[in-house]
């Protein structure tokens, strides 16, 4: 292997002066190697009918549906301009953003043939890589991006190019790029070359809040040659461009060079496959079953964990905006901010099957926790106000002062994260000394605050709120809120039991006569004191008392609610509604009513990368919708406090439906449901002190119990799986 002509870096280990705390560097390398790369031209093979892999023969004229690849920390779409950094913005409310970094490695390639070229474009989410094919009789051309998934300061895209008939004519692929070290978020300035590569640095231009740092940014890059030239003598070559990014000097120097030493034993890329290929194997969702929706799980899927750090990650991370990490400059996806999709639509699907991960997006929480305290402050209230839209303070950044205010259900849906993972997992260390309990008490004293006691009801309302249904505000009892409020209060009782500590008494007279609104008569609940039946709704909003909350009632309610709402709820809201639609009715057994809410969220999926939408208009792009639906829905999967309950509805077009990593109480669990049949094996166990587990079906009376590499199958009924003795915490 040897160094490209075109460029030569050389690395010293003294680095740059440091600069500050939170800085980041991004060194590019290049290096041309004329006999690798064989297994990235592989990824294009049999892609055609493969439901892990989104081809296309053009890109979408619309970049907001172009693919993206990420890993946690850095993300970028393709062929953007833009690189994005977990955690790092600029801009006080109600500006607040994700910082533009510029990208030098959105490089695109074309070559000047007389032959007739044909391109193809794919992005294969096994692998978490896109790639550009170049093809003609005489030579393929294949370009390569990816993110990696497991040393992730390394952004990376390889150029090969491979001759396929005897001609021994020169190839040559030119490469172009828009980089210019400019943005608008930071105020660069050229410092001088570093080992003959350009050099700039600056910071963000304003902090989130008055006590907030500035984040720095150091960038190194050699310029992109114009063009790669395959010589007369040469089969094959590869040219690997490699960028690090930290967060500091030693750091990207580390990366930069574990990056050359795989590209030196030729495994840049395998290293990056192979990581991605374990978190395949320790969790995924097959299905037997329609080529779409098998698609759309695995493009669900990937762009979740493209937003989560790898396994182990040793580092901090700082939560999931709805768009994804490639997205969030002013003025798109909610600007990066973290919010309710995060605790709500998008952390069940990640406890399940990643507790390792979830402990990572609790642990965002924990650390923005006295932005909290201060928002609560601020409306003269005890305890922990988490802000509508997050950053990296935990300080209130939505640009519109009344969600912050009054969609205080927010505390819930932080306090209902916690509770799942606390479920799942029995992890009293979390809680104990890692700032867990902190967090939780810190929302049921904000609650307590946050209430006034009615004495002619005789019960605590919360009072000018907005509900999930965004259409209304400065209303009084929304009965979701006032539900997820009992629910936070509830747990932290029954947490702060667990770890002997003493709670104050009014939680429990709260909890005890919170007021829930409901119509005797009607039997279903109100979205809100004085709410007409009928009037039009904006998103699922009293529905989601379901699910995810699992708030009791009766069939009867449940089917009550999901009617009465249903009929009313703006065909162009929010596409993650359809799904909680979904998941109601498949919990009542109602598999048609369930399929129609389903090929409602398929409409809000763009081709060719499945990028997910939040509207059917294509505005507002998000990174889940579906997934609820098949792993809560179709399994009838609930977390609660004793138990993990399955109760599986699926439709006639699904032969089998197989669930990979399910994690519960320390162990791994896969369950292949069927409509005759659910087969459940204890594949593996990681927790310390994993108990002996059974699976439970109480209509029949009988018990499993379940032994590592021994699958247990019965006929297909409701169950649960639960320890095989009774010492239950509480």
């Amino acid at each position: 292997m040897s160094l490209a002509p075109v460029i030569q870096i050389s690395i010293r280990h003294d680095g740059f002066r440091n600069r500050g705390s939170c800085e980041l560097t991004l060194t590019l390398y290049l290096r041309h190697s004329p006999l690798s790369a064989e297994t990235a031209v592989a990824t294009m093979s049999g892609c055609g009918e493969d439901p892990r892999v989104f081809s296309a023969l053009s890109l979408p004229s619309d970049s907001r549906y172009s693919a993206t690849v990420a890993n946690g920390y850095l993300g970028t779409r393709i062929y953007g301009d833009v690189l994005h950094v977990n955690g790092t913005y600029n801009g006080a409310v109600p500006d607040c953003h994700r910082a533009i970094i510029p990208s030098p490695v959105n490089v695109r390639m074309s070559v000047a043939s007389e032959e007739p070229l044909t391109d193809s474009f794919s992005l294969n989410t096994q692998t978490g890589t896109f790639t550009h094919i170049l093809q003609c009789p005489e030579y393929t051309v294949t370009q390569q991006i990816f993110a990696h998934r497991s040393h992730t300061h390394l952004i990376a895209f390889s150029i090969i190019i491979k001759r396929l008939s005897a001609s021994s004519q020169p190839i040559t692929v030119s490469l172009q790029t828009s980089f210019k070290p400019e943005s608008p978020d930071l105020n660069l300035q050229r410092g001088p070359d570093f080992q003959g590569a350009q050099y700039i640095y600056g910071q963000t231009l304003i902090p989130e809040v008055e006590d907030c740092s500035l984040k720095s940014v150091h960038m190194i890059w050699p310029p992109v040659p114009p063009s790669l030239t395959l010589s007369t003598s040469e089969r094959q070559g590869s040219w690997e461009f490699l960028a690090s990014v930290a967060e500091t000097q030693e750091e990207a120097e580390e990366s930069f060079l574990a990056g050359l030493s795989l590209i030196g034993a030729g495994e840049l890329w395998t290293s990056h496959e192979k990581a991605w290929e374990e978190l395949w194997e320790r969790s995924c969702i097959d299905v037997e079953g329609p080529f779409p929706l098998r698609q759309a799980l695995y493009g669900c899927l990937y762009y979740i964990l493209s937003s989560l750090p790898p396994l182990g990650f040793p580092g901090l991370f700082n939560g999931i905006s709805p768009g994804g990490l490639s997205n969030g400059q002013q003025g798109e996806d909610y600007w990066g901010h973290v919010f309710w999709d995060q605790d709500t639509w998008i952390y069940p699907n990640i406890v399940l099957f990643y507790p390792e991960l979830a402990r990572a997006v609790l642990a965002y929480r924990i650390r923005t926790l006295s932005g909290a305290l201060k928002n609560a402050t601020k409306q003269g209230l005890s305890g922990a106000k988490f802000p509508w839209e997050s950053a990296m303070t935990g300080c209130e950044v939505c640009p519109e002062e009344i969600y912050g205010a009054e969609e205080v259900h927010i505390n819930g849906d932080v306090s209902l994260a916690f509770q799942q993972y606390f479920y799942l997992t029995q992890d009293l260390d979390f809680f104990s000394k890692d700032g867990g309990w902190d967090v939780v008490s810190a929302i049921a004293a904000y609650w307590c605050s946050r209430v006034q006691w009615n004495e002619e009801e005789q019960c605590y309302h919360i009072k000018g709120v907005m509900p999930p249904d965004e259409y209304q505000c400065h209303i009084d009892n929304s009965v979701y809120t006032n539900a997820v409020a009992q629910v936070s209060l509830n747990f932290a009782i029954d947490l702060a039991d667990v770890l002997q500590v003493s709670v104050p008494e009014v939680w429990k007279e709260v909890a005890q006569k919170m007021k829930i609104p409901f119509d005797l008569e009607k039997k279903y609940h109100p979205e809100f004191d004085g709410y007409e039946a009928g009037v039009p709704v904006k998103q699922a909003d009293v529905v989601l008392m379901g699910f995810p909350l699992t708030y009791p009632m009766s069939p009867e309610v449940r089917r009550n609610d999901l009617e009465m709402y249903e009929s009313i709820t703006d065909p162009e809201g929010p596409a993650m509604t359809w799904s909680m639609f979904a998941v109601g009715w498949l919990e009542l057994k109602e598999v048609q009513k369930a399929q129609d809410q389903v090929q409602k969220c398929f409409s809000n999926i763009t081709e060719p990368f499945k990028i997910w939408t939040e509207t059917a208009d294509g505005s507002g792009a998000h990174i889940q919708s579906q997934l609820p639906t098949v792993l809560f829905g179709y399994t009838g999967f609930r977390i609660t406090k004793r138990y993990l309950n399955f109760d599986p509805a699926c439709p006639e077009e699904i032969g089998t439906l197989k669930i990979t990593g399910v994690c519960y109480l320390g162990s791994k669990l896969t369950f292949t449901f069927a409509h005759d049949k659910i087969t459940i094996e204890q594949t593996s166990l990681f927790g310390p002190r994993s108990p002996a587990l059974e699976a439970v079906l109480p209509g029949s009376g009988q018990c499993f119990p379940l032994v590592r590499g021994k699958p247990v199958s019965f006929a297909t009924e409701a169950g649960r799986i639960q320890r095989s003795s009774s010492c239950w915490p509480f």
